[in-house]
């Protein structure tokens, strides 16, 4: 249980979405500073030209695969807005998006996603664990990071990104419980976009909502609606700074949808209606965030203009640099296995060595 009254919105009983702009733009409650929601739409914009960028690349042979997050922008970059640098993130293996707005060169965020490397940027620097494509596994790392930081005396929150797929796993439901008990600074966002590849939420539940189970555990939870960017901020700020005056975790459960297949790999329509989508396209988190905007007089052609150039130098260049073949060296699949290598790891390296040698005096 919570060591005092939660704020507003945080209450172990979750009640209906929270929002702030309507699917039309309309203000429906109090919206964070203009500032605010103007980078918001920059981080939005930038995202989805990323997001289709990536998708592109996949047609062209340079990415093995990409989960895109068509639809899904407001649940990634809205909660990496409200971080401190300090903060650090866990995410899944469809936060491409929420890293690169969290700074990380986008060439780094999609070598996982090329097979080059695990993780293509380095997690210290960052502040950001590698993208995780086991469902649920980076959920107890959030929590021990967030608890030891805790013990250190750090200012340290994580947030911790999962899809409604991944509540069925045990280990965010030892994640949660032991967040918990040990009031561990973290945010569990869990971005329910209906579907865990074709299994239906309805397979995943039979609770409420996702929000409701938080409280089994004494956790607070907030169902918020995941394509409105500016309620998406404002809930996860009000989490993190419970997390940091020392309440422990919340579960936040944003309502949104993907509007791409699972990944390139998948057929969506196996099991989705082009009715379902219509509903969805209507909700854009982009477009909602912009229409509001436009009516308030605070972003102008001039700004829109600027973001857009923004946006599309981002893409030329990744699709430049992602166009040059990688140099790979094979060995360095023995690197960071382990600090010290066991005798077999090491005979196989030199294996391997002994028949790259031969491969390439044969070549000659």
């Amino acid at each position: 249980m919570t060591t005092r009254p939660a704020p507003l919105g945080l209450d172990l009983l979750p009640g209906d979405p929270v929002q702030l702009l309507s699917p039309a733009g309309e203000a429906v409650g109090e919206l964070p500073a203009p500032e605010v929601l103007l980078d918001l739409h920059r981080r939005l914009v930038v995202g989805r030209r990323f997001d289709r960028q990536a998708q592109a690349l996949v047609k062209q042979g340079r990415l093995a695969v990409y989960p895109s997050s068509s639809g899904q922008e407001a649940c990634q970059v809205a909660p990496v807005a409200a971080l401190q640098p300090t903060d650090w993130v866990f995410p899944t293996y469809r936060e491409s998006v929420a890293l690169v707005s969290r700074g990380i060169d986008p060439v780094e965020v999609l070598t996982l996603l090329r097979g080059d490397w695990h993780c293509g940027y380095n997690p210290r620097e960052w502040r950001t664990a590698p993208q995780c494509t086991p469902l649920g596994t980076q959920a107890p790392h959030a929590v021990g990071l967030a608890h030891a930081a805790r013990l250190k005396g750090d200012d340290v929150v994580a947030l911790c990104f999962l899809g409604d797929g991944s509540t069925s796993e045990g280990d965010v439901h030892e994640a949660l419980n032991f967040a918990a008990v040990y009031q561990a600074p973290v945010v569990f966002l869990v971005q329910n976009n209906g579907w865990a590849i074709s299994v239906p939420l309805s397979k995943q539940t039979k609770a409420p909502s996702i929000a409701h189970k938080g409280i089994g555990y004494g956790v607070p939870g907030v169902r918020v609606d995941g394509n409105d960017a500016a309620a998406v901020w404002s809930v996860t700020q009000t989490a993190i700074g419970w997390a940091r005056a020392g309440n422990g975790p919340t579960l936040i459960e944003a309502h949104t949808y993907r509007m791409d297949a699972h990944t390139n790999a998948d057929d969506a329509t196996r099991y989705r209606t082009e009715e379902e989508l219509t509903g969805w396209r209507d909700k854009d988190p982009v477009e909602r965030l912009e229409r509001y905007l436009r009516t308030a007089g605070l972003l102008t052609d001039e700004i829109s203009s600027g973001v857009a150039e923004e946006a599309e130098a981002l893409a030329t260049d990744l699709r430049t640099r992602m166009n040059e073949d990688p140099k790979v060296d094979p060995l360095e699949l023995f690197e960071h296995v382990y600090t010290r290598p066991t005798a077999s790891l090491r005979a196989q390296r030199e294996a391997l060595s002994a028949e790259l040698a031969a491969h390439e005096e044969d070549a000659r």
